[in-house]
């Protein structure tokens, strides 16, 4: 029996800086989902679960730092209107 492998080249950015950066979006993330969790805070568990998510679909440092931005931006915002 043969089995078909499929390669796809991926477009993904090994730069170091990019990697250390990211880091620091995922690690927020996780932090707000525990938190989130243990809490019942759903606004902060969704936005750790986004923050976890989100570096793997951004592709350079600019666009890393502005999603961050908007989406913690997003989450002062839900707080702030008492969610």
């Amino acid at each position: 029996m043969t089995a078909l492998v499929y390669y796809r080249r991926w477009n993904m950015s090994l730069d170091p800086t990019w990697l250390f950066l990211s880091l620091f979006p995922s690690g927020l993330g996780f932090v707000l989902l525990v938190y989130g969790k243990k809490q019942g805070r759903w606004p902060h568990a969704l936005a750790g679960v986004l923050f976890m998510v989100y570096p793997y679909f951004a592709t350079t440092v600019a666009s890393l730092a502005a999603v961050g931005a908007l989406l913690l931006a997003a989450l002062w915002l839900a707080l702030r209107l008492g969610w």
